[in-house]
């Protein structure tokens, strides 16, 4: 596996998210000029690019079907966000009707809370501020070795003389 890859993804998160945090919350801009501006900055580069290429003599394939994602990976998108939301609305059905107590007031408590906070800073600063805890944890649970296990929990195997992780 390649640890530099791993490690390379919240680093990119976090330079996307800043751009998105910038572009959002100090130009005051909104979410639909920063989609605008991205595809206006990637049409000039691949127009900069094709001609550069163009100047090589470079032919460079334009194939529409090589951009399309596969029907596995469309269909596990829509199942992941039909299951979280799924989730998301099993749990504020149960809290709501009041069954589960305990529940009912973890979500009252979150909810305040997330007003409150919703309050206190504008929403991209509490969105950038979750990218960032997401790269740490992204950036944390990569480096970490896979490998590792208390020394207590392996044992000796007698008859191969391999260690195994129980």
């Amino acid at each position: 596996m390649d640890y530099r890859n791993e490690i390379g993804k919240p680093f990119v998160l976090l330079i996307c998210g800043t751009l998105v945090y910038y572009h959002c919350a100090y130009r005051n801009s909104s979410v639909v000029s920063l989609v605008a501006d991205v595809f206006i900055v990637l049409l000039c580069s691949l127009a900069i690019l094709g001609m550069l290429f163009r100047q090589m003599n470079i032919s460079v394939p334009v194939d529409p079907l090589e951009w399309q994602i596969s029907q596995d990976t469309a269909n596990g998108i829509a199942a992941c966000t039909a299951n979280t939301i799924g989730a998301a609305e099993s749990v504020l059905r149960v809290a709501a009707t009041g069954h589960d107590k305990k529940l009912f007031f973890r979500v009252v408590v979150i909810l305040y809370l997330l007003s409150a906070l919703g309050r206190l800073a504008s929403g991209a600063t509490v969105a950038y501020t979750g990218l960032c805890l997401f790269c740490l944890y992204i950036l944390f649970q990569s480096s970490q070795p896979i490998n590792t296990s208390p020394q207590f929990l392996r044992w000796r195997d007698s008859t191969a003389g391999v260690q195994e992780t129980l």
